[in-house]
């Protein structure tokens, strides 16, 4: 796991998120999806002479957003091809800016697009001459009269998680792609997330992460690996890179890092019932229930994350009487059942639930026990060393035992090369070096952090600070 943030901080712009891997979809992207980087040349360049088109044109956009991941996973399961799955439907969003302006927006937009890409995967299977039994097996699916076209039968399965946007996230997190592939992959079908942003989130250049994403593809089409939920013998060697994918997108959801939105409420929202459906299907994996439990506790405070202007609110300064209470219970619960299947050894997702139970459970800030998430911090540490969560401990330090000893251990991840444009460095030193009266130096971090993080909610937070330091 490559952790990018972790939850417990109490400040520093964004400070109170979960762990963060990847950044942002352009603002108005309300789930786990965003426009191909094909499709979104097609949107771009699309001609618009009314206000009409103009219209349809913003609901062709919105329409292919929210059903992109879906229709993805429906073709890659007839397919049995991810790459001739995706492009397929970005040709179905082409045949859309074709006709829906002059015809209209039909009433199940997403079946529309789904049946338009059926009748395109035939054209490719008569053009590839695949096997006869296939293409008369799809062709029949296709042949459903638009008019009565149901989602049940887009959804249809014949296993037992009955999803196939979970079924494609096993395919894409398949062991004969290396780890950094499978996250990459599914993240680009799934997440729906550029290359661009995908890189920025594991700190590698754009041309790997691409170089990857085909490799994947390609090594997944020329094995013929099949559209299908792993065998249970088989579940447990490839449940890791599917917890994380969840894990990346729920955080995508909680926090962005680019853009005008500091939330999004519906890749949450995904995320947990993924997470939720996986859970039930590896009912004896702690990490499952553990990153179950730390997806509800987080998602509880989202009605207190911002005030009525969208404005970031940071953990200490929550309305704590605006926490979801169900979804505080339910993680509590989820927690209790990974810390008795971990015996003692809790994994990752555990610990940061745990983390995240601490502020659960304190009924106002100043009853948190930082001395409690300082140590879960440290054996966070000891399982994934990683600078990001050195820079949590420090924190939790600082609450624990005052600003000074955690400014010493910030001060020694100066030099981590994986944090040199990572905006929350320069952003909790500054919050450390205001608590110590260091005023200027703390505006000059504050600033400095402005400058590097893309979110605007969270830069027009950060200078807010160093003014605010500059003043006093």
């Amino acid at each position: 796991m490559v952790f990018r943030r972790v939850e417990g901080e109490p400040f520093g712009g964004a400070a109170e998120r979960a762990a963060r891997h990847r950044p942002p979809r352009e603002p108005g992207t309300s789930r786990g999806c965003r426009v191909g980087d094909r499709a979104r040349s097609a949107l771009r360049f699309a001609v618009v002479t009314t206000a009409a088109d103009n219209e349809a044109r913003r609901a062709i956009e919105a329409v292919f957003r929210i059903e992109s991941p879906r229709l993805i996973a429906g073709l890659a399961r007839l397919v049995r091809d991810v790459g001739v799955a995706e492009e397929l439907a970005q040709d179905a969003l082409v045949a859309a800016l074709e006709q829906w302006p002059s015809e209209g927006v039909p009433d199940k937009p997403g079946a529309w697009l789904m049946a338009t890409a059926k009748h395109r995967a035939i054209d490719t299977l008569r053009r590839r001459t695949l096997l006869r039994e296939k293409h008369a097996a799809l062709e029949r699916e296709a042949e459903i009269d638009l008019e009565v076209f149901d989602d049940e039968v887009v959804d249809k399965l014949d296993d037992r998680i009955g999803d196939d946007l979970l079924r494609l996230m096993f395919i894409a997190c398949h062991p004969l792609l290396a780890t950094e592939a499978r996250v990459a992959l599914t993240l680009r079908l799934l997440g729906g997330l550029t290359t661009d942003e995908i890189a920025r989130a594991f700190l590698v250049p754009e041309p790997t992460i691409a170089q990857r994403i085909v490799r994947a593809k390609r090594t997944l089409g020329d094995a013929g690996v099949p559209f299908e939920v792993p065998p249970s013998e088989e579940l447990g060697e490839r449940l890791s890179s599917v917890l994380e994918v969840i894990y990346l997108i729920f955080n995508e959801g909680y926090a962005a890092t680019a853009g005008d939105d500091w939330l999004r409420p519906g890749l949450c929202e995904d995320a947990l019932r993924l997470g939720r459906v996986l859970a039930g299907l590896a009912p004896a994996e702690p990490e499952a229930h553990g990153l179950v439990a730390l997806l509800e506790i987080q998602q509880s405070r989202a009605a207190a994350r911002t005030n009525a202007a969208g404005e970031p609110v940071l953990l200490l300064e929550q309305d704590r009487t605006r926490w979801d209470r169900l979804l505080i219970r339910r993680g509590l619960a989820a927690l209790e059942r990974a810390e008795q299947l971990a015996a003692g050894a809790p994994g990752a997702y555990t610990l940061q639930a745990e983390i995240a139970a601490c502020h659960a459970r304190a009924p106002t800030a100043g009853d948190t026990d930082w001395p409690r998430i300082a140590a879960l911090y440290g054996a966070l540490a000891a399982l994934e060393p990683t600078p990001v969560v050195e820079l949590n401990r420090a924190v939790a330090v600082s609450m624990a035992d005052g600003a000074a000893a955690g400014l010493e251990l910030v001060d020694r991840l100066a030099a981590e090369p994986a944090l040199g444009g990572y905006h929350l460095l320069p952003s909790v030193r500054g919050e450390l070096l205001r608590r110590l009266g260091r005023l200027v130096e703390a505006a000059e971090q504050f600033e400095r952090a402005a400058e590097i993080t893309r979110n605007e909610r969270e830069r027009a937070l950060l200078l807010a600070r160093a003014r605010a330091c500059r003043a006093a």
